[in-house]
């Protein structure tokens, strides 16, 4: 992937835009290789592999920030592409706040292996992976005569990344990743053709659950049959832990140092206010080994560390990184999260819905958006009604309607379900008196 030669030849870079004109730089040198196969009804349809790599160079110069990439590694090319991208960076306006981070806060280095790299990546056989994707889709095909089609696919990758900053930061980062899903297409009521899915995925190809995902979405289709709206009104939310991170998304966005540095959040001067339940217990938890996510620096090479995000609903930090942290005269915290972790309750989902007299489960949001500045969302649902803790009718094109402060202020259970496939280990979450659109 990355070489000790390519290692030297950015460390050259490095020195070398110092010795023309920078004050400070950062190198990055990436190289990444994946492979997809997609498979229709256990036919190959489409195979994509992809290996890329290059080089990019962040010049601070005289005051100045320019950033330049280029997949051309050769020396003599490099000289003149450094020199050309000094020279325009001259002529970008002066802003104060492109600096390097300090220093003290760093990745030091010394720590254990957080195993994210697999060894037998480059070992794999192509024909065992398309093997793994037909066998997906052969949980599902002739096993109901409604099916229509099943797609399945197998995807891996490797990435792998070596960072210089010129102040003192020297840092590299290798991962892999793979993953199995089957999509299922079944036929409806009428013109009716709804369909659903399911995924694995893994870090390594022993730890990659390879069975049951066919038949997974296969059993989740079929329980779409027979959707139709329900009734509006107030309901109890049940959202299983596939599409949590759905209502998660814009309440971690409302804590990025952009956003916040542009006044475009709702969470902008909520630092150490409650501003969810009690219930709303999540962690940045960095260093977990063999989990997707972890790493023990950002982009910028800051050690990470693990941070209370929210504690039983307090707002704790925000994400801001060393340039809006300049542009917003406050402290730096870091980038952006890595492995986000929600306290766990006692049941999972089946126990959740069970203790339900009258709600609805959200199994998928179908469109929708989130006002980015003041919280208040609209997503088109579906998913199952509740009645008396069972699941009672399949529903479809309803909304909801709302505040993410009010929201997450109504969280009232967390399931004890979350998957670890993610980097967002969200368990199902049950929300009081949510409002749904329906008849």
């Amino acid at each position: 992937m990355i070489t000790d030669n390519n290692k030297k030849l950015a460390q050259w870079a490095m020195d070398y835009a110092l010795r023309n004109g920078c004050q400070a730089a950062k190198v990055l040198l990436y190289s990444s290789s994946n492979t997809s196969f997609e498979l229709r009804d256990a036919k190959m349809e489409t195979l994509q592999q992809a290996t890329e790599g290059g080089l990019n160079v962040s010049l601070y110069v005289d005051g100045r920030y320019g950033s330049i990439s280029t997949n051309r590694l050769d020396r003599k090319e490099l000289e003149t592409f450094i020199k050309n991208g000094i020279d325009s960076t001259r002529y970008l306006a002066e802003d104060k706040a492109r600096v390097l981070p300090d220093p003290e806060r760093y990745y030091k280095g010394g720590k254990p292996d957080l195993q994210l790299s697999d060894s037998k990546f480059s070992s794999i056989d192509p024909d065992d992976k398309v093997a793994l994707a037909k066998a997906v889709a052969e949980e599902a095909m002739g096993k109901d005569d409604r099916v229509i089609s099943v797609s399945s696919s197998y995807n891996d990758g490797e990435n792998a990344a070596y960072r210089l900053i010129s102040n003192g930061f020297e840092g590299e980062t290798k991962n892999t990743w793979y993953s199995l899903s089957a999509s299922v297409t079944i036929k409806g009521e009428g013109e009716a053709r709804p369909s659903s899915y399911w995924y694995e995925s893994s870090l390594y190809i022993d730890d990659l659950i390879k069975k049951g995902i066919g038949q997974k979405a296969l059993e989740r289709v079929l329980r779409k049959l027979g959707q139709k709206k329900v009734q509006s009104g107030k309901y109890t939310m049940v959202v299983d832990p596939m599409n949590t991170g759905r209502l998660l998304g814009p309440l971690m966005s409302a804590l990025n140092g952009g956003a916040l540095q542009q006044k475009n959040s709702f969470l902008l001067n909520k630092l150490h206010e409650k501003v969810g339940s009690d219930r709303l217990t999540l962690t940045d938890d960095p260093h977990l080994v063999k989990a997707f996510g972890a790493r023990y620096f950002d982009n910028e090479g800051i050690a990470t560390e693990r941070r209370a995000i929210f504690d039983r609903g307090v707002l704790n930090t925000y994400f801001i990184d060393t340039y809006n942290a300049g542009k917003m005269e406050v402290d730096p915290t870091i980038s952006s999260a890595s492995i986000l972790v929600m306290n766990t309750g006692n049941k999972n989902l089946e126990g959740l819905v069970a203790d339900i007299d009258k709600g609805i489960l959200v199994t998928g949001f179908n469109g929708g958006n989130c006002n980015s500045s003041t919280g208040d969302f609209s997503y088109g649902i579906e998913g199952f009604l509740i009645e008396g803790g069972k699941l009672t009718q399949p529903v479809s094109e309803m909304n909801i309607t709302g505040n993410m402060i009010t929201l997450w202020s109504s969280l009232v259970e967390t399931g004890n379900d979350p998957r670890l496939n993610s980097s967002w280990r969200i368990p199902s979450l049950v929300f009081e008196g949510v409002d749904f659109s329906g008849l």
